[in-house]
């Protein structure tokens, strides 16, 4: 038996995850988070050495999510769709049973909308940052139109 495919990209697409003013946003936290944890460290010496691991290993956790953030990218091929990160995304075509594009209209120049995709055993969210990817993710959610 032959399995159907609903969809396949026209040309493979490959692209930013999250756009650069969510991108700036980020950042802005990110540094803001570090830089009260090191004023914290700072006026409160007296804590104990497990004390200031915790909070250095903190710092690592917001450097190590913040850098993922802002290298991770969207791929719209002929097998499927992933997007890469802190964890790794992948749906296969053949897995797909319906997608939707769903977004905050009034925030779409800081957040675009993004991809919500139902499998036979879950949901999967997929970002994106450029207009050729969002094209893209339009195109997707026309062929698959989620049902209710």
């Amino acid at each position: 038996m032959q399995p159907h495919t609903v969809y396949q990209p026209e040309r493979d697409v490959t692209g930013p995850a999250f756009s650069a003013w969510f991108k700036l946003l980020a950042t802005f936290i990110s540094v803001g988070l570090i830089g009260y944890v090191v004023s914290f460290m700072l006026r409160h010496a007296e804590l104990s050495t497990l004390a200031h691991l915790v909070l250095l290993v903190s710092v690592a956790l917001v450097l190590l999510y913040w850098r993922d953030f802002l290298r991770a990218t969207l791929t719209i091929d002929r097998a499927g769709i992933r997007q890469t990160g802190w964890l790794m995304q992948q749906v296969i075509w053949d897995d797909v049973r319906g997608a939707k594009l769903i977004g905050l209209p009034r925030l779409g120049w800081l957040m675009p909308p993004r991809l919500a995709v139902r499998t036979g055993t879950g949901f999967y969210t997929f970002n994106c940052g450029s207009a050729p990817l969002l094209a893209e993710l339009q195109r997707i959610s026309r062929a698959f139109q989620l049902k209710s």
